[in-house]
């Protein structure tokens, strides 16, 4: 049972669970949707606890319970367990339409790029468009965002390597899953999320789904895994990856990277 994506805590699972994994009660959740650009999900529910993912803006999220201010539940997109601030989820409401496609785009209160305290939506937050002004699309409780910063669900980008290239410079954050701050799965899943393709939220689980290869096989869009580390080959050479040394977004050639880090690498193609 990997805890990170399996709904349980101190003794509470959820439902659907019953029968799979031993607990003391079991209780069915309560679809919920990030309501806030992005918010952080947190190991306790503690202001003071460890970052350990980010919800963007409209995905789901399947709350347990409820304790001191905190929703503890699973991330539907990534199955990613943790505690969110109770005030940063809405209801579940209707579905997405559509995707920021764009590395970030505003919201604002009007149709109007003047209008006061726009919110800061992340690349793949999800949206519904209910209506449209001009150049601008409605989004259900929300505001208003340059439509062609959106996508329609369905609709994805096809370089890997190429989306990962946008968010060179972006600093380095430990948990972080977008330009204002991501690490180094950040960027993968991102960047996978981007081109429509299902990322796990950590490195050890991204690279458990990906095919082995050679080192003479890499091409663009493959990854390489150290332990507890992965990158994104940009061609034969150089990797881009978020990372502690550079504390930021970085592209370096691939012998460099090897040299410097001390565990072995391994070599996976995404499915």
């Amino acid at each position: 049972m990997d805890k990170r994506v399996t709904l349980i805590r101190d003794g509470v699972a959820a439902a659907q669970l019953e029968g799979l994994v031993a607990a003391d009660s079991y209780r069915a959740t309560t679809p919920r949707r990030c309501a806030v650009g992005r918010a952080m999900v947190r190991s306790a529910a503690d202001p003071a606890a460890p970052m350990i993912s980010e919800l963007l803006f409209g995905e789901a999220f399947d709350v347990l319970f409820e304790q001191d201010g905190f929703a503890f539940g699973q991330g539907r997109r990534d199955g990613y367990v943790g505690f969110v601030a109770a005030g940063a989820l809405g209801p579940a409401g209707a579905g997405p339409t559509h995707r920021v496609s764009a590395l970030s785009t505003l919201a604002f209160a009007s149709a109007d790029i003047k209008a006061p305290g726009p919110t800061i939506l992340p690349q793949n937050s999800l949206v519904r468009v209910i209506g449209h002004d001009g150049r601008f699309a409605e989004i259900d409780g929300l505001g208003f965002v340059i439509e062609a910063h959106l996508a329609l669900i369905g609709v994805f980008d096809r370089d890997l390597a190429g989306v990962a290239c946008a968010y060179l410079g972006a600093p380095y954050l430990w948990g972080g899953r977008t330009v204002a701050g991501l690490d180094c799965s950040g960027l993968v899943q991102q960047a996978m999320t981007a081109c429509g393709r299902f990322a796990p939220r950590d490195s050890d689980q991204q690279r458990d789904a990906c095919g082995e290869i050679g080192r003479s096989e890499l091409v663009r869009g493959d990854l390489v895994f150290w332990s507890g580390h992965v990158a994104i080959m940009i061609d034969e050479t150089r990797i881009i990856h978020a990372n502690g040394h550079h504390m930021q977004t970085a592209i370096e050639p691939l012998s460099e990277a090897l040299a410097r880090i001390e565990t072995p690498a391994a070599f996976r193609r995404p499915a």
